[in-house]
């Protein structure tokens, strides 16, 4: 329970600091956000990915009254379902007809309230740090009256932009060392992003479920950033992290995945059973973040450039598999509506060692989906070829990122 009085003053100075804020580096999701009308908008995305620049973009875009409020405010940490009655009156007393609601996922039930404005009329638009926002149970709460939208941290495009910098080679190595978080690339702090990794595991996920064993959280946090592209199994890392049960690591991985720390993609089965048992390759939110929490001790290229081509396709809405089927591999099924769309091996740089792999890896793909077309993707080569009436394209990663959408 909280006083009117504090609300009002969180929302008055929330207000000053928001009109204080530059609008900063357009980003590209911005033209693609819905009108707001019938129904509310939600933005989910990993911290400090650029969501409060977004939310001042879409309210200096918007002519209407409008409120604005960051649930994340220390003041409102007592706050409660019983009292939106005090924001109520609060939002009649300013005559807002748009709000525009930051990090309202630490209220239980607020799904309910939205609902509620919903059907007053409001036209609503609401951003969070947490993947349970584009959860199936939240379409079943606002009954279909949600379009949900993902911002992650900056694409390459958005930062060659940002960096002033022209798509090539020297640009992409820097983005494989910096990554996209936009505060870590205006100042070059590596403090930023040490503190941000350590704000997911302690806020998100620690105190946010209770976690008592927060020493075998933070080890199997470090653990996953350090073996980005690599497959993981929960029953393997059980013993080694002396974390009690496998059952409490499949939790530990669904707490990090909704942060958006790290992600999951599944081998590809029509068998949903094949899909659950096999394991699971593991691919972290941003090289920045890779770079200051990882405790390998030599750099993987190959698995650093695989990380940022799955995060490309996943801010393209991909449904995404790996594909491992009588011992060949290929790093990516793309899917989108149910339909395989392409495949794609990325190798760092094609060499007489690996290339007969890698090759073959892609065209036991691409027969076992009776695609023609497939995709080696390397950091600096292009090449075409046909093989056994197939063809094969390499091309270079930067020119892949570039031109992406």
């Amino acid at each position: 329970m909280i006083q009117q009085g504090i609300l009002q003053q969180v929302i008055d100075t929330q207000k000053k600091k928001t009109l204080r804020l530059n609008v900063g580096f357009e980003r590209e999701v911005l033209p693609k956000m819905p009108a707001l009308q019938s129904h509310a908008l939600i933005v989910s995305g990993i911290r400090r990915c650029g969501k409060s620049t977004l939310l001042k973009q879409m309210i200096e875009a918007d002519d209407s009254k409008k409120l604005f409020l960051s649930f994340e405010d220390p003041r409102l940490f007592n706050f409660e379902l019983s009292d939106f009655e005090l924001l109520d009156a609060i939002i009649e007393n300013s005559k807002s007809e748009t709000l525009f609601l930051d990090e309202i996922q630490v209220i239980n039930g607020w799904e309910l309230y939205i609902r509620q404005k919903l059907d007053e009329g409001f036209r609503v638009a609401v951003t969070g740090s947490n993947a349970s926002l584009l959860s199936r149970e939240l379409g079943t709460k606002l009954t279909g009256r949600h379009i949900s939208k993902e911002l992650f941290p900056f694409s390459y495009r958005e930062f060659l932009g940002f960096k002033n910098l022209q798509a090539g080679e020297k640009s992409l190595q820097k983005y494989m060392e910096m990554g996209g978080f936009p505060e870590f690339l205006k100042t070059n702090n590596t403090d930023i992003l040490s503190e941000l990794f350590y704000d997911i595991l302690n806020r998100d996920i620690i105190v946010r479920h209770g976690i008592r064993d927060a020493r075998s959280l933070r080890n199997l946090a470090v653990y996953l950033v350090s073996n980005a592209g690599n497959l993981v199994t929960a029953s393997k890392l059980q013993q080694p992290l002396s974390i009690k049960t496998a059952a409490t690591v499949l939790e530990y991985f669904s707490f990090l995945e909704d942060t958006y720390l790290v992600n999951f993609m599944p081998k590809f089965s029509y068998s949903l059973k094949v899909q659950m048992v096999n394991p699971r390759k593991i691919y972290v939110i941003d090289p920045g973040i890779i770079k200051i929490a990882s405790i390998s001790f030599t750099e993987n290229k190959g698995h650093l450039l695989e990380n940022l081509i799955y995060w490309e396709l996943r801010r393209q809405g991909k449904e995404l598999y790996y594909f491992n089927e009588n011992k060949s591999e290929c790093d990516f099924v793309v899917m989108k509506n149910e339909k395989i769309e392409q495949v794609i091996q990325v190798c760092y740089e094609l060499l007489p060692e690996n290339r007969e792999r890698e090759i073959n890896g892609l065209k036991e793909a691409m027969e076992f989906f009776k695609i023609d077309n497939g995709v080696i993707i390397s950091f600096n080569q292009r090449d075409a070829f046909m093989l056994n009436s197939k063809r094969i394209e390499v091309l270079p990663a930067w020119e892949f990122l570039a031109n992406s959408n």
